[in-house]
């Protein structure tokens, strides 16, 4: 291994390691490095900063972070790709740790540390499950941002204003919280094999959380709220208790539907049923 093949195509390094995408993992590769290295500036400067990713793969975007100065953690699966993640770590001795490790089951705090940024190549299999995992739990969180591909219309959802056909929960719970925004979008071109829908680069930035609100009852009252989307709020809700009076003691009409109540009106009704537990 020479210092040389820290430069070497992506292409090529796949070839060599006779690395095909698996379609059961999820997995789709990004081969140019430009792009990946646009991927890595969009939390902004990560020199001597600690990033976490999930799913490196051959280690495309991993070298966009380390070039960018990061001290990475990666966690993969896939035993396939850990030869060439292993030359990466030749490479950087002081800043990459690759992990083979499932990301749905590691305690990442206790491998990244507090603080760390989280950029990744998500699987599209499992990007949803690991957004909602980092979503949950004690706020603030482990992770300073988040820099994460997903489908478009995955994309779409998260950062979803009311009214629109793509607001729902996963609007909600990623926005009460944390700002979201679409940083790129990316054409399903780029990868490799191409996949049949367009990709979309989303960066979460935590804040405060909301006063009194328990997070287990907004997930609650948002499950229910759009697990029947076309009722009115009436008919939706009316199982979880206490949801109705809520409702009305905040003035919201309980014949509007799911889609036009807005991250903040959820917020107060869930406010209001998290004080009567």
């Amino acid at each position: 291994m020479t210092p040389e093949a820290e430069f070497e195509p992506l292409r090529a390094v796949i070839s060599r390691h006779g690395l095909q995408a698996s379609k059961a993992l999820g997995q789709n590769f990004i081969l140019d490095r430009h792009l990946l290295a646009r991927i890595a500036a969009v939390p902004g400067d990560l020199n001597g900063q600690r990033v976490y990713e999930v799913g490196p793969g051959p280690g495309g975007l991993t070298h966009g972070l380390l070039a960018a100065g990061a001290n990475v953690v990666a966690v993969e699966r896939d035993r396939r790709c850990l030869p060439a993640l292993a030359e990466l770590e030749a490479l950087f001795p002081t800043k990459l740790q690759v992990l083979e490790a499932d990301a749905l089951s590691i305690d990442e705090q206790a491998a990244v540390g507090a603080g760390a940024h989280i950029v990744s190549n998500l699987p599209y299999n499992v990007g949803t499950a690991l957004l909602l995992r980092w979503l949950s739990g004690p706020w603030l969180p482990w992770w300073r941002s988040a820099t994460l591909m997903f489908q478009r219309e995955v994309a779409d959802r998260i950062v979803a204003k009311p009214g629109s056909k793509d607001y729902g929960r996963l609007s909600v719970l990623a926005q009460w919280r944390a700002e979201a925004r679409i940083a790129m979008n990316v054409h399903r071109s780029a990868f490799t094999p191409p996949p049949k829908v367009m990709s979309a680069v989303v960066h979460i930035v935590p804040r405060e959380m909301p006063a009194s609100v328990t997070p287990a009852v907004l997930e609650r009252l948002t499950e229910a709220a759009f697990g029947q989307r076309r009722k009115m709020l009436r008919s939706s809700v009316k199982d979880v208790p206490g949801a109705l009076e809520a409702l009305e003691k905040h003035g919201i009409d309980p014949t509007r539907r799911a889609e036009t109540v807005s991250v903040a009106e959820f917020v107060e009704v869930a406010r209001e049923l998290s004080a009567r537990r």
